[in-house]
């Protein structure tokens, strides 16, 4: 089953799809670990040879009390291209058939992540399944705007979107309320192997863990120095933080606004050597849905800048 799985760097005993190597668990703060859980763009890719429909078999939680704040419903996502559709689930172990829009042809299947499913065992109907081609292999780490968290359906989370785009294999590394260049996580990013890496974090150096300019400066030359260590060659993309209202100009408990914050993080992308896409002007305050996350027309714009600044 797991032959066509993407996006899932690791992999619990009991086959639990893992965003966090487990083996290095013990040096990750608990947020991160927690949303490593959350199998955020893990997805099924496959190709069907006369297939009518898939049998899906699986086991899934009750939805966190965190997740259950997020706007996408528990489904099962179908993509035949760009076209969507979607089958319902529901905690427990269940058996779930997916009619698949035409028998043959190359289909992505997005999980219902708020359940954290376990997925025991992927059939057609009939005809025959392969795994989809190999594809090369694309890095995004960052904070909850990566994982999708305001996203209507697990998809249109810009990494989704600007991996399609690109015709890469996404591994969504992204921790909703975490994610502030813990050097754990570079050596995690450091140890897997990669195509293109994409560094996405620091909104949350405002106000859950504030940090100082000097300090994200630091935090960020130190994080992708790590990086580098592992991928000395491979193009690597900073993307600093996009626009906050609340934040922009307000002073944290360390005396640094959101656009300090911004600044320190383009600072040492540029001192790194590494590709910046400034965030600031990315989006406006109409594309948030909550005044921090964007929507999925935000997504969508900053999938395309990601997607035209990431391509070789």
């Amino acid at each position: 089953m797991r032959e066509f799985v993407r996006g899932a760097p690791w992999w619990t005993e009991d086959g639990r799809a893992m965003r966090a190597d487990p083996a290095d668990r013990a040096r990750l703060p608990g947020d991160t670990w927690e949303r490593a859980g959350l199998p955020a763009g893990v997805r099924l890719e496959f190709t069907a040879r006369g297939v009518s429909a898939v049998e899906i078999t699986y086991t899934a939680s009750p939805s966190s009390a965190a997740d259950s704040y997020r706007d996408a419903p528990p489904v099962f996502t179908l993509l035949a291209g760009e076209a969507a559709t979607d089958t319902p689930a529901s905690p427990g172990k269940h058996r779930t058939l997916l009619q698949l829009p035409s028998p043959d042809g190359e289909f992505t299947l997005h999980l219902p992540e708020a359940l954290r499913p376990v997925l025991h065992g992927v059939h057609p109907v009939s005809g025959t399944l392969t795994p989809a081609a190999p594809q090369p292999r694309w890095l995004v780490y960052g904070d909850s705007i990566a994982e999708g968290w305001s996203v209507s359906r697990p998809h249109l989370a810009w990494p989704a979107r600007a991996g399609r785009a690109l015709g890469v294999e996404t591994v969504n590394l992204g921790y909703a309320g975490a994610a502030r260049g813990e050097l754990a996580s570079a050596e995690q990013l450091a140890a897997l192997d990669a195509d293109l890496i994409t560094l996405a974090f620091g909104t949350n150096c405002w106000s859950r863990t504030p940090h100082s300019a000097g300090l994200l400066y630091e935090t960020t030359r130190a994080f992708l120095a790590l990086v580098r260590r592992g991928h000395p060659e491979v193009p690597l993309l900073v993307v600093s933080p996009v626009v906050r209202p609340d934040a922009e100009t307000t002073p944290n408990a360390l005396g640094a606004t959101l656009r300090d914050l911004r600044t320190a993080v383009e600072r040492a992308a540029l001192d790194a050597g590494a590709d910046l896409l400034p965030g600031g002007e990315l989006l406006d305050a109409k594309h948030l849905v909550d005044g921090v996350h964007p929507g999925d027309e935000g997504h969508e714009l900053l999938a395309k800048a990601v997607a035209a600044a990431q391509a070789p």
